[in-house]
């Protein structure tokens, strides 16, 4: 699925140093939360890591989606190619996690416009309290960005291997769908709302309603 036209001058501008890269694992994954004009972007997988929800420390509501190093597994999503007066605000948006830098060799792009250029992957900052002290929930208008983006580029596999494969979904749902608290939330298509319900409940979240 093509979701992007790139940029028609990607490559000149990655010759003059211009372009960055970054991958995602989360709500970067859907384009309609993307705020900058991106240059490109294409399903990828990162061997080494693993997608994670963290809780955060006890003063703070929602969880972390984050990535942890995990040799023994994968975790897919996109590489973006942006512009790199771009990356100031990524890093902004990313605020709480640290950009580390992906292993080439274990990253695959499926048909990469460019090749040899840095890729950088957000993890969030060390700190946040262990799962077993877990105070935090998830946001649900967070987590519906998220998952829309997963079916879209990746359709219902895609979307249910994103459910299975992310550890910490045993935890609370903040239900704010319908007054979201997310700053990007999107508008779910006809019977996403169930069908992401159905997938993470069965992966032991527990709905709480937002007061």
């Amino acid at each position: 699925m093509e979701i992007h036209p790139d940029h028609p001058d990607l490559e000149q501008l990655a010759a003059e140093g211009r372009v960055v890269a970054y991958f995602g694992y989360g709500s970067l994954v859907n384009p309609r939360t993307l705020r900058t004009k991106f240059l490109g972007i294409r399903r990828a997988e990162a061997a080494g890591w693993r997608r994670v929800w963290l809780p955060r420390e006890a003063n703070e509501a929602m969880s972390l989606l984050s990535v942890k190093r995990d040799e023994e597994a994968g975790v897919h999503g996109v590489v973006v190619y942006d512009l790199a007066d771009h990356l100031p605000s990524v890093d902004e948006r990313e605020a709480g996690y640290a950009r580390r830098i992906v292993d080439l060799g274990r990253l695959t792009v499926e048909r990469p416009p460019l090749r040899d250029i840095p890729v950088y992957i957000y993890e969030a900052r060390p700190g946040a309290p262990s799962a077993e002290d877990r105070q935090s929930a998830i946001l649900q208008s967070y987590l519906d960005a998220v998952m829309q983006g997963f079916r879209m580029l990746y359709g219902d596999d895609g979307l249910r291997r994103f459910v299975e494969e992310t550890d910490g979904f045993e935890t609370r749902l903040f239900a704010d769908r319908n007054a979201p608290r997310y700053p990007r939330p999107v508008t779910l298509e006809e019977g996403e709302a169930e069908m992401f319900d159905r997938l993470v409940e069965a992966r032991g979240v527990r709905p709480v309603l937002i007061r």
